[in-house]
C-alpha cells in the first residue's frame, strides 16, 4: 500500500534529482493519486521539466500544475523582443516546417497557430520556445492536417503501440474513424498513457487523437 505521504515524498524526489530544477523552489502536495505541483520559478522550462518529473513517478494518476514563472526584477524583455526570438527559435528548430506557424505574445505568453502534417513537428515547434528567456508560458494551437491521404489502418497503430517496451498493448484498445484515433482501456502510469499517445501519433494520416486511457493502480492511497 502506498501513502500520500510516500508519493509526495517520491515527486520531491524526482524533482530534486532534476539538473536544472530546484526542489525548495516547487511545493508537491498529493491527494490520491492527484499530484499538485506550485511555487515560482525563473524559467518556463524549469516549469515543464516539474511536470515531466512528476509524470514520470509511479502512482501519480494526474498532475495539476499550478507553478508561475517570475523573472528578477531587472530582467527586462518586451513581448516584440520575445516574439522576434521566437521566430528565430522555430526557423533554427529543422524539425519545424518553414512559414507554418503563427506567432502571438502577450505579457510573455507565447500561442502558436497554424497547421502541419506531423504531430512531431507541433512538438518540435513548443520545444523551441521552451527555453527562451522571458517566456511564462505556452500554448499550442498548431493542428495537424496530414498530406497523407491513405486510410488509417487500425492494425498500423496497434503495432506501433507492440513495439514499445514501456506498454502492454493488449491494455490499450484503437478505434479509427476517418482521419481520427481513439485510445481507450487502462495503464498503470501517466507516462504510459502520454507515451501510447505519442507513438500512435506516428502513424501516416492521423489529424486528431482522443486519448481516453485511464491510469489505474493495483494498489491502494491510504491517509
Amino acid at each position: 500500500m502506498k501513502t500520500n505521504e510516500e508519493l509526495q515524498k517520491d515527486v520531491q524526489n524526482a524533482i530534486k534529482w532534476e539538473p536544472l530544477l530546484h526542489a525548495a523552489e516547487i511545493g508537491v502536495s498529493v491527494k490520491d493519486g492527484v499530484v499538485t505541483l506550485s511555487g515560482t520559478v525563473d524559467g518556463y522550462f524549469k516549469k515543464t521539466e516539474a511536470e515531466d518529473a512528476a509524470k514520470n513517478v509511479a502512482g501519480v494518476k494526474a498532475v495539476v500544475e499550478k507553478i508561475e514563472v517570475h523573472y528578477s526584477n531587472g530582467f527586462n524583455k518586451s513581448d516584440n523582443d520575445i516574439a522576434t526570438e521566437v521566430l528565430k527559435g522555430l526557423s533554427d528548430s529543422w524539425s519545424v516546417p518553414d512559414d507554418k506557424v503563427k506567432v502571438k505574445v502577450e505579457n510573455g505568453w507565447v500561442t502558436l497557430e497554424g497547421e502541419m502534417p506531423w504531430n512531431y513537428q507541433r512538438e518540435a515547434a513548443k520545444s523551441a520556445v521552451n527555453y527562451l528567456a522571458g517566456v511564462k508560458g505556452v500554448t499550442n494551437n498548431i493542428k495537424i492536417k496530414s498530406e497523407v491521404h491513405d486510410a488509417i489502418e487500425k492494425k498500423d497503430v496497434e503495432k506501433a503501440l507492440a513495439r514499445s517496451w514501456a506498454l502492454n498493448s493488449k491494455d490499450v484498445n484503437v478505434k479509427v474513424d476517418g482521419t481520427n484515433v481513439r485510445l481507450t482501456g487502462t495503464v498503470s502510469s501517466l507516462y504510459q498513457k502520454e507515451e501510447a499517445g505519442r507513438l500512435a501519433w506516428k502513424t501516416p494520416g492521423i489529424w486528431s487523437i482522443d486519448n481516453d486511457l485511464v491510469v489505474e493502480y493495483d494498489y491502494a492511497f491510504m491517509e
